[in-house]
This record gives structure tokens, C-alpha cells and sequence, in this order.
């Protein structure tokens, strides 16, 4: 309750405060503008008395100073655009997921076309070799194992060959020519 209180009165004294400004502001700009009547004025009585003295074959030039006026007009122009330029601006936010820049198209292609591809093409080389490296390695692991295995048969028929008599060495001839 005491926070929504609070609330309320703060909102309550910037209202008043923006209020009394924009009264004020109020106030400078009647103030410019009835000095801006007091110009206009005084300029259209000096061009009734210029037109009353004016006889058709005498023709007077009176200088008239517009520069008072300008410069009112200039700082009341200065103030409109001060207060135009103090008013909120409406803020705009953008949710945009994009597959291309909207900017600097050439630079992006540049960069994905010329680091990506080939930081790809040396992931895909080395991805390669590692592949190759892993099929040589069991390669040659199961031929080592195989001849291996052949050098123990090939042993044991040897070992068989020189214990046994003639008979089995004939016999064990005719089935490694065999094989």
C-alpha cells in the first residue's frame, strides 16, 4: 500500500512539474508573439503614413527595420524547434533473425567464401587423413597377426616334419602341397 501511495505522489509531482514547465513555455510564447503584434503593428501604421504622405508624383522611400522582426521570428522558430525536438521519441525495436546481411553484402561473402571454405577444406583433409591413418593402422595390425598365426602353423608342420618318421613326412608333404 505504501509503495502504491508513493508511486502515486511521484507521479503526481512529475505531473505537476512537466505541467508548470509547458505554462511556462506557454507564458514565453505569448510573450513572443505579442511582441511579434507590436512589430506588425507598428509596421502597418508606418505604411498608412507612408501611403497618406504619398502624392502621386512624388515618390518617398522610407526604409523600413524588419530586423527586429526577424530576429523574433528567428528565436520563437528556435524554441519551436527546442520543443519539438525535447517531446518523446517513439522507440522501435526490430526482431529479425537474417540468413544475409542487410549491409555490406560483399564483405560477407568475401569472408564466407574465402576463410570458411578453406578452414572447411582443411578440416576435411585432415578429417581425411585421420580416417586413412586409422584404416592403415588395423590393416596392418591384422596382417602382422595373420602372419603370425601362418609362422606358428608353418613352425608346428617344421617341428612335425624333422620329430616324425618318413612315413608321416611323406604324408604331412602331400598336405602342405595340398594347401
Amino acid at each position: 500500500m505504501e509503495t502504491d501511495a508513493n508511486k502515486e505522489h511521484i507521479e503526481r509531482e512529475t505531473l505537476q512539474l512537466v505541467l508548470e514547465e509547458f505554462a511556462q513555455e506557454q507564458k514565453t510564447n505569448n510573450q513572443h508573439i505579442e511582441t511579434l503584434i507590436i512589430a506588425i503593428n507598428n509596421i502597418g501604421n508606418k505604411i498608412d503614413v507612408s501611403i497618406k504622405e504619398h502624392k502621386p508624383g512624388k515618390i518617398v522611400l522610407e526604409p523600413l527595420d524588419i530586423k527586429p522582426i526577424e530576429a523574433i521570428l528567428q528565436k520563437s522558430f528556435l524554441d519551436i524547434k527546442f520543443m519539438i525536438g525535447r517531446q518523446p521519441k517513439s522507440i522501435i525495436r526490430k526482431f529479425q533473425i537474417l540468413l544475409f546481411p542487410e549491409q555490406d553484402a560483399k564483405l560477407f561473402y568475401k569472408i564466407v567464401f574465402g576463410r570458411w571454405f578453406l578452414w572447411l577444406a582443411i578440416m576435411m583433409a585432415l578429417n581425411n587423413l585421420y580416417s586413412w591413418g586409422i584404416h592403415y593402422s588395423d590393416n596392418s595390425k591384422e596382417i602382422e597377426m595373420r602372419e603370425i598365426q601362418n609362422n606358428r602353423i608353418r613352425k608346428a608342420w617344421e617341428y612335425m616334419y624333422i620329430s616324425s618318421d618318413k612315413e608321416t613326412k611323406k604324408l604331412m608333404k602331400k598336405a602342405y602341397e595340398i594347401r
